[in-house]
């Protein structure tokens, strides 16, 4: 009976583990980032006294916030403006060219397949490299080959500065909201400003024309002996201290103008015949809390927050530099000497190169470049932080200024109601012959003093509005949703 035979015992393959090994090597001798650093904090919204809610977004302002005004032509200036100021193009164009260079990351990031076709006529030299018979004779050559190349993202290193990108581009796009909120509301409390300097106006031209008749009616006394040359002066000096007061206010409102106009992006001399009227602008309506919403609806934070996320992936960007890189080139093409001969079967040409870029000792490079993207990401954090505060900050102030307002404006009210009294009183004590005119002139002195500060407190009433609802972010929203999508 033959013997049995025994089977074969083979080795087991030892690529798998040389391979583990290889990689485990590569990644040890890689250069070393040194410790962790621990990043700032993000201001929390309850930490700078923002409520939460449900019901806090419903007085939060609206798109298009300043029609709550009801001024039907200020409505137009604004919409002219959005459309035709070059400051806020300029805001719109940086936010482009930021979203064109993620768009050239993202593209950069994937294979790259080139084409190329050379062709060339040349003699070459007898006494060089090339031997006979191409050598001392001219000749054609051709090549038309086609590249791929592409970068394997083993690492995420892609992945980071496409990231990055991103977020640049998105804190481009909020700046540009910003900009817009901000020349809308400039541009409206512009308008406020020059209805209340053409109130305050009017009421200049009714305290000119007293103190004209209280100076005609004091040299009338003092032709009768009634009063001295000292009366006579006061009042004389009183009228040219109304008409400089009158022509301060003339200015105001030419400046107001021009400053409306280029606002709008109009000629400095376009809006010359402006003339809101300040009684008929409305008072928008107040929020009764500020938000945690506030910080997802002001849109320089949005940019801040964004500015924080491109930081964040700067430093895995620089973090994965510590890796190999990996570089796969592939080729495939015809190369001739002689154009009859380039598609010829012997003239095929093929080839594959890829490399490997192992970081082993930079000098510290790259682990300053690190340290660096973390310093800017720490900074980011702190911009991101002070601008949480400032809005917080410009935004209570517009609730406590409105409310202070309010009780100025009850206050003041009663004053005019009581000067309003005492004129009317005065006038009828004239008129029933118990008093002389003068008396009821300076009683009419206080009630246009009175209705001055009663327009001062309308108009500061309708800037702290337009301040509040910049501060509150102007009824914007995220719009990067666009760019959000791209990055998947």
């Amino acid at each position: 009976m033959p013997p049995i035979p025994r089977p074969r015992l083979r080795a087991p393959s030892l690529l798998p583990s040389v391979s583990a090994l290889a990689v485990l090597s590569l990644l040890a001798a890689c250069a070393q980032p040194g410790p962790p650093h621990v990043a700032l904090a993000a201001t929390a919204p309850e930490a700078v006294g923002l409520a939460h809610g449900s019901g806090e977004t419903a007085r939060m302002p609206q798109a298009r916030w300043w029609t709550a005004l009801g001024d039907a032509q200020l409505d137009a200036l604004i919409d002219q403006a959005l459309a035709q100021q070059p400051s806020l193009a300029a805001a719109r164009a940086r936010a482009a060219q930021a979203a064109a260079l993620a768009d050239a990351r993202r593209a950069a990031n994937g294979p790259q397949v080139q084409g190329a076709l050379e062709a060339t006529r040349q003699r070459y030299t007898a006494h060089g490299l090339v031997p006979p018979p191409v050598a001392g004779n001219v000749f054609d050559s051709a090549n038309l080959q086609a590249t791929l190349a592409w970068s394997p993202d083993f690492f995420g290193l892609h992945r980071a500065e496409l990231e990055a990108s991103l977020g640049q581009a998105r804190a481009a796009q909020a700046d540009a909201a910003a900009a817009a909120n901000t020349l809308a509301a400039q541009l409206a409390r512009a308008y406020v400003a020059l209805a209340r300097v053409l109130a305050d106006s009017e009421v200049a031209e009714q305290a000119l024309v007293q103190r004209r008749a209280i100076e005609r009616l004091t040299r009338e006394r003092v032709g009768a002996g009634l009063d001295s040359q000292v009366e006579l002066t006061q009042a004389q000096a009183a009228v040219p201290d109304a008409q400089a007061q009158t022509e301060a206010l003339r200015e105001q409102a030419t400046l107001a103008r021009r400053q409306i106009a280029v606002l709008a992006g109009q000629a400095p001399e376009a809006l010359s015949t402006l003339a809101p009227r300040l009684a008929a602008l409305a008072l928008p309506a107040l929020p009764e809390v500020l938000g945690a919403d506030l910080l997802g609806r002001r849109p320089d934070i949005v940019a801040a927050r964004w500015r924080v996320e491109a930081a964040h992936q700067g430093v895995s960007a620089a973090r994965s530099e510590f890796y190999p890189n990996v570089n796969l080139v592939a080729f495939v093409g015809l190369n001739a000497l002689g154009l009859n001969r380039l598609f010829e079967a012997g003239s095929r040409q093929a080839g594959i190169a890829p490399a490997l870029r192992l970081p082993i000792f930079d000098g510290g490079r790259l682990r300053a470049q690190w340290g660096a993207r973390q310093a800017e990401r720490d900074a980011a954090i702190a911009q991101y932080n002070v601008a949480v505060l400032d809005a917080v900050k410009q935004a209570g102030d517009g609730l406590a200024s409105a409310a202070s307002i309010a009780q100025q404006q009850s206050l003041v009210g009663q004053t005019e109601a009581a000067a309003a009294k005492a004129y009317r009183f005065a006038q009828e004590r004239y008129a029933a012959g118990l008093g002389n005119y003068l008396v009821v002139l300076s009683a009419e002195s206080q009630v246009l003093a009175a209705r001055r500060q009663a327009l001062a407190l309308q108009a500061r009433a309708l800037d702290v509005r337009l301040g509040l609802m910049n501060a509150l972010g102007g009824g914007w929203s995220d719009d990067s949703l666009a760019l959000q999508v791209a990055a998947h």
